[in-house]
């Protein structure tokens, strides 16, 4: 099993998903607004319940590529939201995936924070060189969080999925580890210096 420590920020931090965190899930996937700039359609109950199924499994997974974490507020935790890293088939290189809050959830301006994070945990133990992410081209808030995150603008990749009866152009940013960790924050250099990263049982990695 390949288990994700619990990252903790300043503003919010990340644990694996579990089964009670169903209802939240279901709650992002099937609702018209939070599923609007996904890179997948909206998900009636059955099909999110499925996917549900398929984050649980995760961990067990050899080798594990795919890794969609709960969102927590700091002394809180019930999931308020979704972030994911998916680790590509070649060389040490990883795409951000899943960000979504829900409203009015006590992290709201702060998911930046979740890539962050993560970015910090696949430049660090998992040794990634590459960190990507992209946001449908129309949606213009996503920019200021890929810039608040550390990501670099790269390029517009046009009509890269279909949703909603439509093809979409994604807008891409892209940092590399050795102009990224220098200017990491504190919570995000103890992640990457192995100390910020606390498994649920209390053994540090």
């Amino acid at each position: 099993m390949t288990h994700l420590p619990d990252l903790h920020g300043e503003h919010l931090w990340l644990r694996e998903m579990r089964a009670t965190d169903l209802a939240p899930f279901e709650r992002i996937h099937t609702h018209r607004l939070l599923t609007r700039f996904l890179g997948v359609d909206r998900m009636d109950a059955r099909q999110a319940q499925n996917a549900f199924a398929k984050c649980l499994a995760q961990p067990y997974l050899q080798p594990r590529r795919k890794h969609t974490l709960a969102v927590c507020a700091p002394g809180r935790d019930d999931m308020v939201g979704t972030m994911g890293l998916l680790i590509e088939e070649y060389g040490r290189n990883a795409m951000l995936t899943s960000l979504v809050l829900l409203p009015g959830a006590p992290v709201s301006g702060h998911g930046h924070e979740a890539g962050r994070l993560l970015m910090a945990y696949g430049f660090g133990r998992l040794g990634l060189h590459r960190i990507w992410a992209g946001h449908r081209a129309d949606h213009g808030r996503m920019r200021a969080v890929m810039l608040a995150a550390g990501l670099r603008p790269e390029a517009t990749l046009r009509q890269l999925f279909h949703t909603q009866g439509a093809w979409h152009d994604v807008a891409t940013y892209a940092a590399v580890a050795p102009e990224w960790i220098p200017q990491a924050g504190a919570a995000e250099r103890l992640i990457l210096d192995g100390e910020g990263a606390a498994f649920r049982d209390g053994v540090t990695v």
